[in-house]
């Protein structure tokens, strides 16, 4: 997943540019909102890239996932199985497979990266809405409205899954320690 959305970014920067340079030399509208469209992808893969860049250097995957603020309530996950995340929970793409992996990593780290991985996505949320701010040169804030509403949901889904998930990985390492039981040591 990493590796396609580098690709992903790498080839709309490029088509961006490309249809800017065109737009510029023939003055074609169809070039122009082309140059746009690709511009917007850029922006919306770019910049989940460069926000889980900066919280892997800032965090390193080290959250105290006891803090409020990552606490999944009972009315949450009575949300959340109305919402039936159960069943759409694994297909859902993860970024980084190995930084899951139980037999590289204990619960706790797992749970700390879940952690990481919900902040990186509710920024991701917060930024999903900047370029609203572009309609003011492009004009079309419909469109660009209606695409930062559509990121901003998709991570939601992210958000949801790793809140869903933490909580029943707490469980399951509660339930390990009354019993004792030390898999990673």
């Amino acid at each position: 997943m990493a590796k396609g959305m580098k690709i992903i970014s790498l080839i709309a920067v490029l088509l961006t540019i490309c249809f800017t340079l065109l737009y510029k030399v023939l003055s074609n509208d169809i070039l122009f909102s082309l140059a746009i469209t690709f511009g917007t992808i850029t922006y919306h893969f770019t910049i989940r890239l460069l926000i889980g860049f900066l919280y892997n250097i800032i965090l390193k995957n080290k959250v105290n996932y006891n803090k409020r603020w990552f606490l999944v309530s009972e009315k949450e996950m009575k949300l959340y199985q109305i919402l039936k995340v159960k069943k759409w929970k694994d297909k859902m793409p993860t970024y980084d497979q190995e930084a899951f992996d139980t037999s590289k990593h204990s619960w706790e780290e797992i749970i700390q990266t879940m952690c990481q991985a919900e902040l990186v996505h509710e920024t991701i949320i917060v930024f999903s809405f900047l370029p609203i701010i572009f309609s003011i040169w492009f004009g079309s804030i419909e469109v660009f409205i209606i695409t930062s509403i559509l990121s901003a949901l998709f991570d939601l889904m992210f958000v949801i899954m790793q809140r869903f998930n933490r909580n029943r990985i707490l469980k399951i390492k509660s339930r390990l320690n009354n019993k004792n039981i030390h898999l990673f040591e």
